[in-house]
């Protein structure tokens, strides 16, 4: 076996194509011989895993050995892919990331125990356990994870900040679904399905002042921030105090007003439309764009996906920097909110368009998140 995986490190960068290796590593898998599959992942990340960013036929490769053990059904395939993710030179945070979601997707959470008991990274763990909370496990009562998930001592992780149970906001969150060749998942972008609301001439538009601080853009952005540092997004993330309250029907004139970029001309030369949506919508949009990511990126994944996700949310809101999640939900179900689109030069038109307003319960703050992105 050692002889035949050399073979294959050092023949791959020479390789046009990579589709027999492949074959190689599923007629393994078929035989029952993942452990063949752990320790190819393993001998080709110690020979390419610092030049991954050149040498496509190991990330195309490693991504094929990975993705089989995580999705093929099986105990001992949740073990062989842990082993590899946590033996592999160039593992890191991202690939902590991909691997729970991956396992998460494809396991029944009794036979994910293992990740808490044997060797897998503290990261890999703490995003298990939201993976599994966003496909509707209960990890508070799960034999091998009930006692590191309800643990104190990783409370200082970012994503302990989450709830151990989806919110009703959350409801049942848009998933990808994953197999050896590829990937899908929802994109929640675009037109709404709810009435749309008209610009009146003649609605009282009150007198507005922007506030916008450079930590309110930082917030409200969290969810697209990916777009613009590993794609070819744009951002437009604003807050505004209204001398007044802003009625329901002022909202699109409103709108119109601020001298917003991703708005420039619209309703003028370009078509406008406004529309009242829930919460949850707001939220779905959010952890799709925070998850799955824009045109050349895939996302931060399910589970730093909701964690940005309500950092969004609660940017949108207004909610003290901070704040539980039970508080921001409780905020956001206060607000009134709005999405928006328009057929603009700002705005890329292809498939990642985002317009979200959320209006304060006083009816006296408004703030705005715009994103696009393109291929």
């Amino acid at each position: 076996m050692a002889d035949r995986i050399q073979k294959i490190v050092t023949k791959l960068p020479g390789l046009k194509s990579v589709t027999d290796v492949w074959k190689t590593a599923d007629r393994r898998l078929a035989l029952g011989d993942s452990a063949f599959l752990t320790d190819l992942g393993i001998a080709l990340a110690g020979a390419y895993g610092s030049d991954a960013g050149r040498i496509w036929q190991y990330r195309s490769v490693f991504d094929h050995l990975l993705r089989l053990l995580a999705t093929t059904p099986g105990p001992g395939n949740v073990a062989e892919a842990l082993r590899l993710v946590s033996s592999t030179e160039s593992a890191g945070r991202k690939l902590d990331r991909y691997a729970a979601s991956l396992l998460a997707s494809s396991h029944p959470v009794e036979e994910l125990a293992v990740a808490f008991t044997g060797h897998a990274s503290e990261e890999l763990r703490a995003c298990l356990v939201h993976e599994l909370v966003l496909r509707g496990a209960d990890v508070t009562k799960t034999p091998g994870i009930t006692g590191w998930a309800t643990s104190p001592h990783w409370r200082h992780h970012p994503l302990g900040w989450l709830p151990l149970a989806l919110s009703d906001v959350e409801g049942r969150p848009d998933l990808p679904s994953y197999s050896a060749r590829g990937s899908s998942h929802a994109m929640p972008y675009g037109p709404s399905a709810n009435r749309e609301m008209r610009a009146d001439a003649g609605a009282h538009v009150p007198s507005v002042e922007e506030t916008t601080t450079e930590a309110a853009t930082k917030g409200i952005g969290t969810a697209v921030a990916n777009w613009v540092e590993e794609s070819n997004g744009r951002i437009e993330a604003r807050v505004f105090d209204l001398a007044a309250p802003l009625e329901v029907e002022s909202v699109p004139s409103t709108l119109l007003g601020l001298g917003l970029e991703c708005l420039k001309d619209a309703g003028k030369k370009t078509s406008f439309s406004v529309a009242a949506c829930p919460p949850d919508q707001a939220w779905r949009v959010l952890f799709a764009a925070a998850s799955t990511g824009g045109a050349y990126n895939s996302g931060a994944r399910g589970a730093y996906g909701r964690l940005a996700a309500w950092q969004s949310l609660a940017g949108l809101c207004g909610t003290a920097e901070g704040a539980p999640v039970e508080e921001v939900e409780a905020g956001a179900r206060e607000c009134a909110w709005y999405g928006f689109g328009a057929d603009t030069e700002w705005f890329e038109r292809v498939a990642w368009d985002i317009g979200l307003t959320s209006v304060s319960p006083g009816r006296r703050r408004l703030a705005v998140l715009a994103a696009t992105d393109t291929d």
